[in-house]
């Protein structure tokens, strides 16, 4: 059984989703990709991951590096997780373009080209908003580009990382 929290965010709700250990979801309420269907049949629970997720949070928005990282579980396809990897490598306050993680993947998987558009895809498809920094992912020649939970979110975050937005 699924199980969601409900976190109040200064740039709006948060709702975290678990499957009783890990973390698999934290979303804007009300984003594009919000899973209506996965938040209607889960239980409201108090969870450890969601008091760690929780803490974290409350660390990051109070403008500090979060030196602990909740136990996260993505379940998703190897090609969006290998996508997911790279965004977990990128430092608070830095960002990397779209066609740079096409790259590192085209690397990876041997392979000569890697299209950005693919990876812009999974990067929007991403289950775990902030904690999984898909807000630190611009366009080409650091064009702000768009994010699931707002362009307005994306830019506040950006600036709570002290980038240069």
């Amino acid at each position: 059984m699924n199980n969601i929290f409900h976190y109040t965010s200064p740039l709006g709700g948060i709702t975290l989703a678990s499957d009783g250990e890990a973390l698999t979801g934290l979303w804007f309420d009300e984003q594009k990709f919000y899973p209506h269907d996965l938040i209607a049949k889960s239980n409201e629970s108090e969870l450890q991951v969601f008091t760690q997720t929780c803490n974290w949070l409350d660390t990051y928005f109070n403008g500090k590096v979060p030196d602990f990282t909740p136990l996260i579980s993505l379940h998703t396809t190897p090609f969006r997780k290998a996508v997911y990897d790279i965004l977990l490598t990128i430092p608070y306050g830095q960002t990397m373009t779209y066609g740079e993680i096409a790259c590192i993947l085209a690397e990876k998987q041997g392979v000569e080209y890697m299209s950005a558009q693919a990876v812009g895809s999974a990067v929007g498809h991403n289950p775990i908003s902030i904690i999984v920094p898909c807000h630190r992912v611009v366009g080409a020649n650091g064009n702000l580009t768009g994010y699931a939970g707002g362009l307005d979110k994306k830019i506040s975050l950006l600036k709570l990382e002290k980038y240069e937005v």
